[in-house]
């Protein structure tokens, strides 16, 4: 009896004590939001102890919270874990390659800090497994290198792209003397291009540049209909490189130079579930003379194993 006296003595009080608090915040504002606070937490003591089935129910939640909030804790702990991993391991590469690589051949890249001579301009694909620094050994200097989504070359007469700025600066300031495209096996934008309904129009970013390939997949319908479909994507990759072969004689100034004989145009296939590589050459000659049925002829093919 004298606790719900008191009891209700506290609520009498404190109701009255909010009554002038909003009174004082229309002149004070916001200034007395921890008094307010502090009475919610207060009011809320009350009702626990005036009702024990609340008190038990909060009793019996807190566990199952408590583990809910520590399960949270422990993925973002792990996901941060994860992430310094990461970038501890990328840490350690780099001051291996500054002390066995850089501090060794300081000279080579005190020279390169100043220009580069790059003799080949490398187009090849974003995919992760086919690195062509890794693949072909280059080294800092050798390469100029672009990765793009199926290692495609858009026609010269298409909207600007970041291939085509990397084929003027390549080709007209640092004047490679070779361009070697690289398609490689399993490749997930051909597959992309093989499997696209022929009337797609959404607005995928993936579908629009891939599409840039259509005639390498019309030409790989055309001549293996009869395969499955991985055997039709294994044709169709080899099929694009030539296509973006021929895509790079469309540029005015790299046809003037490679009929000049300054630049050479070179295809390559990556095999990665075999680890073997193809390398062919276009023939500019042979190929103009095929320039209005879109054709292409090809020379030097070579097949490392």
């Amino acid at each position: 009896m004298d606790n719900a006296v008191g009891s209700s003595s506290l609520l009498k009080s404190s109701t009255q004590f909010t009554t002038n608090q909003a009174k004082s915040s229309s002149i004070f504002g916001n200034k007395l939001n921890f008094s307010e606070r502090k009475l919610t937490h207060f009011r809320k003591a009350i009702c626990f102890r005036n009702n024990p089935t609340l008190s038990l129910k909060a009793s019996m939640d807190s566990p199952r919270v408590t583990q809910e909030l520590a399960d949270t804790k422990q993925s973002n702990t792990t996901g941060t874990q994860n992430g310094n991993d990461l970038f501890n391991e990328m840490k350690h590469r780099f001051l291996s390659f500054k002390r066995h690589k850089y501090q060794e051949n300081l000279e080579h890249f005190q020279n390169l800090a100043k220009s580069q001579a790059p003799k080949v301009l490398v187009i090849a694909c974003a995919d992760s497994r086919v690195c062509p620094s890794n693949i072909l050994g280059f080294q800092p200097g050798d390469a100029f290198v672009v990765r793009n989504v199926a290692n495609l070359v858009p026609p010269f007469e298409t909207g600007p792209t970041e291939t085509k700025a990397a084929l003027e600066f390549s080709v007209n300031t640092l004047e490679v003397e070779n361009i070697l495209v690289v398609g490689h096996s399993c490749c997930g934008g051909i597959r992309a291009l093989m499997g696209m309904p022929d009337e797609d129009n959404s607005r995928s970013f993936i579908r629009s540049w891939v599409v840039t390939g259509k005639n390498a997949k019309l030409n790989t319908k055309a001549a293996a209909s009869n395969l499955s479909f991985d055997l039709q994507c294994k044709h169709c990759e080899k099929e694009s490189v030539n296509l973006s072969l021929l895509n790079l004689i469309s540029y005015p100034w790299i046809e003037e130079r490679v009929s000049k004989g300054l630049l050479s145009i070179h295809g390559g296939y990556y095999d990665f579930v075999n680890c073997t590589f193809e390398k062919w050459s276009l023939d500019y000659k042979a190929t103009s003379s095929k320039k209005e049925s879109d054709g292409y002829s090809l020379v030097s093919r070579e097949f490392w194993s």
